[in-house]
């Protein structure tokens, strides 16, 4: 069978016959599916191996956890595929160094990862995996049947054989490098003319800037945020000018963790994968993470902990869908801010989202902004308005971070305004971060 007919068959099993009629039943064919997995897969990788050694897979929901840093420490012994770490980082270095992301060891995809807590991974793919991959994100993605012609533009910071996969047949596919001129991409656009754009939303509202200013002339009919987290602030303007639902695709180097639906809410693709819940707040509906992809073979996932926090739906979607839905991706962990409690020397986290609410609730005329924490009790913010109303906004800011303290029982830190937004260009945007360690 070709590459081609192995992808469609893919894609028609995850769009019309992969389908569950409640949580139950998707939980009896996920505890099937990892059973399976596990058996086949750990007598591969001397890391795991080692790691469940006496251990039964009958309760595999309590096996023990690995993460980014177990990863790349053995990663020479956790892949299945005699891959050395040395090797695919100077592999993956090159293709960085020469913007030919062709090369391959052997027929194995090497990709490196963004790399945003400034511990960069590698990830590895097989041709198998890639046909999956494709078969799949086509067929929660596309906005028509798959054989009907369709131009995908594609916006990262690195291209990789495992997104040309998806260059067959109807479906055509440019990509576009973050790293090269706002102009060039503009160009190249407006002969292209994509159905689907697909970008980080930093990039996203740069185009945007073009369409006002009358350079970019493209329609599309669907528009996917991928990359960084989707700041309400930036899916109202991108909805206003592309008139539509702002989609969204939340992947990263261990998986294709959710898309967006229908009905325009983001569902975890848990037809693909097992996502595990470690709650930081249950009523608040905020966890991280924790995944096993039964699919993933050539460097396996199993009760793998992301350092993201995501907040769940309190309500059913209506599109019925059993799989969990999201409210909204809020960043990474280690981006949650800390705040003193009052007369006490102690240290409470603070949600990504509840800094995100006290910038955008402080005005609408604000148009771009970032948020800081440099230390326990130093904020840095930036914010592009008007400058008529910028005194105004920094009142409103300063005042709502007081209620937020005041509510949680807190000492105010020290608020100070930065003139210029910092951004370098070609790497993600995160408008909240927080730049120390707690201890």
């Amino acid at each position: 069978m070709s590459e081609q007919l192995k992808i469609l068959s893919v894609y028609l099993k995850s769009k019309y016959f992969t389908k569950f009629q409640n949580r139950r039943k998707l939980e009896k064919w996920q505890d099937k599916k990892m059973k399976s997995f596990l058996r086949e897969i750990v007598p591969k990788s001397p890391f795991y191996q080692k790691y469940y050694e006496g251990m039964s897979y009958e309760n595999w929901r309590e096996l023990p956890i690995i993460d980014k840093s177990m990863m790349m420490e053995d990663f020479d012994d956790f892949n299945t595929v005699g891959i050395k770490k040395e090797e695919a980082f100077q592999v993956a270095y090159m293709a960085e160094d020469t913007r030919d992301f062709s090369p391959n060891i052997g027929d194995i995809t090497i990709g490196l990862s963004s790399g945003t807590s400034g511990n960069r991974g590698i990830f590895l793919v097989s041709p198998k995996e890639r046909i999956k991959w494709a078969g799949n994100i086509l067929a929660k993605c596309l906005p028509e049947v798959i054989w009907k012609e369709q131009r995908i533009a594609f916006f990262l910071r690195a291209n990789s054989n495992l997104y040309d996969t998806v260059h067959k047949g109807k479906i055509q596919f440019q990509f576009f490098d973050l790293l090269d001129v706002l102009d060039r991409h503009v160009e190249r656009l407006n002969i292209y003319k994509p159905d689907i754009l697909v970008g980080p939303p930093s990039m996203l509202l740069l185009l945007v800037e073009k369409i006002k200013e009358g350079k970019l002339h493209i329609d599309p009919k669907k528009v996917i945020s991928v990359a960084e987290v989707l700041d309400p602030l930036d899916e109202k303007v991108l909805e206003n000018i592309f008139e539509q639902k702002i989609h969204q695709v939340y992947q990263c180097t261990e998986g294709f963790l959710a898309t967006t639906c229908e009905q325009g809410t983001l569902h975890l693709n848990e037809d693909l994968l097992v996502i595990q819940k470690e709650y930081l707040d249950e009523d608040l509906g905020k966890f991280i993470p924790i995944i096993s992809d039964f699919s993933r073979t050539s460097q396996p996932i199993i009760r793998y902990r992301l350092n993201d926090i995501l907040t769940e739906k309190k309500i059913p979607c209506p599109c019925g869908s059993p799989f969990t839905a999201l409210e909204q991706i809020e960043g990474r962990s280690d981006d949650l801010f800390y705040f003193q409690k009052k007369e006490r020397d102690e240290y409470i986290p603070v949600f990504p989202d509840f800094i995100r609410r006290v910038i955008i609730v402080s005005s609408e005329r604000i148009k771009q902004y970032t948020v800081s924490q440099l230390q326990v009790n130093l904020i840095e913010v930036f914010i592009e308005a008007d400058d008529e109303y910028k005194k105004m906004i920094e009142q409103n800011i300063e005042t709502n971070f007081k209620m937020l303290c005041d509510k949680l029982d807190c000492s105010m830190p020290r608020i100070r305004y930065a003139n210029t937004m910092d951004r370098k260009h070609g790497k993600k945007l995160r408008r909240i971060q927080r730049k120390f360690e707690i201890y």
